[in-house]
């Protein structure tokens, strides 16, 4: 469609024009995607456009910085999963909804995105929103859900740590984010990771020192020096985080950590288990049975226990170290942990959660420690030579006589497992002699 502001344009062309053009909204009909328009007072209460000219500077233009970001928003809105599709659009439809003639070509699109994201604008906007959401909905923020979503780096212009795809059961090169969430499923901030240290480190290292600085503040410190069990906000996580050292950290911090138990142990008796009459976090009622106990970890950390039971006899261990907070309340949170999961499908579907924001590549800060590349070889040495063992211990022991026992019949069968046996021996060797090398390798 061609452009009929030509006088505007012509001017930004030359670099004459000095305010952006503002949008006029005209009375039409039958609007492509008209429907988007419908979300805009909620993208506008999420806080879309607030505190942007604080953190991101455009250059003269014929576009501003209100229409640009009204429109990224409306494209993903839309299911648009990458700008390089508004190639297949007409500029022209998508113009109405945000009051212009038409929206930039995809090039003028990228080129005014590399202005917005070329420092650290879009991290400091990030934290100035989430710090609103935390201060203006406090009852969301007591407890937060933090998860690693693993995104699969399918290219080839660099080699990325690999990482375990639980989605597709492999180990692929990957990012991984780690996303802090409501317990409803709304998110309020991400943390990306070239380089994964693991989650325990992420949450130490990078998510609690950003809690500290945008949390509302629950309790104050009269309350905690009064009672040394109280907590100032709780964090959900899953089996990644099990960490008895971690878990007394947090302690010393008032930090309450709830998440499955990663060693159980024996089932309890059935007798323990009461049904209880609960409303989830969707608001949904159910019922549920659980049972509490006292558990002392291996460092002498004791903590809560709560135990659900299901109709089919299995039984969910979930430890905390909330020690103030009733059970029920406890049990939902846990098990509301599924919101996040479902966000994360979500966006996979919906947004494209899982594509590269660029092709770019930068270099990893020579700070970032990883693994060695000698105790990798010897791990994967280990693991190889460990498989094969297997193996042959599976093969030894179907190696069986069912022929009579006779001369001709009984010595080639000895000489298989002789020779088996050996090999055996051979790899227990091996394993033990590369154990001792990687043991002496710093990690």
């Amino acid at each position: 469609m061609g452009t009929r502001n030509v006088d505007a344009r012509l001017a930004a062309s030359i670099g004459q024009l000095e305010e952006p053009v503002v949008p006029d909204f005209q009375a039409l009909q039958d609007v492509p995607k008209g429907g988007v328009l419908f979300a805009l007072p909620a993208l506008l209460v999420t806080g879309l456009l607030k505190y942007s000219e604080n953190f991101f500077k455009l250059s003269k233009g014929y576009y501003g910085l209100d229409s640009l970001l009204i429109i990224l928003a409306f494209i993903a809105l839309v299911r648009v999963k990458s700008i390089e599709s508004l190639r297949y659009s007409a500029p022209g439809e998508w113009g109405k909804l945000i009051g212009l003639d038409r929206i930039p070509e995809v090039r003028t699109l990228r080129s005014k995105i590399k202005q917005l994201t070329q420092d650290e604008g879009p991290q400091q906007w990030s934290e100035a929103l989430c710090k609103e959401w935390m201060q203006s909905a406090p009852e969301q923020a007591s407890i937060l859900y933090i998860d690693g979503h693993v995104r699969v780096y399918n290219g080839q212009q660099t080699k990325l740590p690999r990482h375990h795809v639980a989605r597709q059961k492999l180990c692929l090169r990957a990012t991984t984010d780690y996303w802090v969430n409501a317990m409803d499923g709304q998110p309020f901030m991400v943390i990306n990771k070239a380089v994964d240290p693991g989650m325990i480190k992420v949450i130490e290292n990078d998510i609690l020192p950003q809690l500290e600085k945008r949390l509302p503040t629950f309790v104050n410190a009269e309350e905690l020096k009064s009672d040394p069990l109280l907590h100032r906000f709780t964090l959900v996580c899953d089996r990644e985080s099990y960490s008895p050292p971690f878990f007394r950290r947090m302690k010393a911090q008032r930090v309450a950590c709830l998440t499955y138990h990663k060693y159980p142990g024996e089932n309890w008796p059935e007798e323990e288990f009461l049904p209880y009459a609960v409303t989830l976090s969707s608001g949904e009622q159910t019922q549920l049975n659980l049972a509490e106990r006292g558990h002392c970890l291996s460092n002498g950390l004791w903590v809560r226990e709560i135990r659900k039971l299901s109709q089919k006899g299995h039984q969910t261990s979930i430890i905390g170290t909330d020690y103030r907070s009733e059970m029920i309340p406890l049990a939902v949170a846990m098990f509301a942990r599924w919101s996040q999961e479902n966000f994360f499908k979500y966006c996979r579907e919906h947004f494209g959660l899982d594509k590269l924001v660029d092709y770019c590549i930068e270099p990893v800060s020579e700070s970032v420690k990883v693994v060695n590349p000698e105790y990798r070889r010897l791990d994967s040495q280990i693991r190889s030579s460990q498989g094969k063992l297997n193996r042959l211990l599976a093969r030894f022991a179907t190696l069986t006589l069912d022929a009579p026992i006779e001369p001709d019949k009984v010595e080639p069968f000895l000489q298989k497992k002789t020779i088996c046996q050996e090999e055996i021996e051979a790899f227990q060797v091996q394993i033990k002699t590369l154990k001792e090398k990687r043991k002496q390798t710093p990690h």
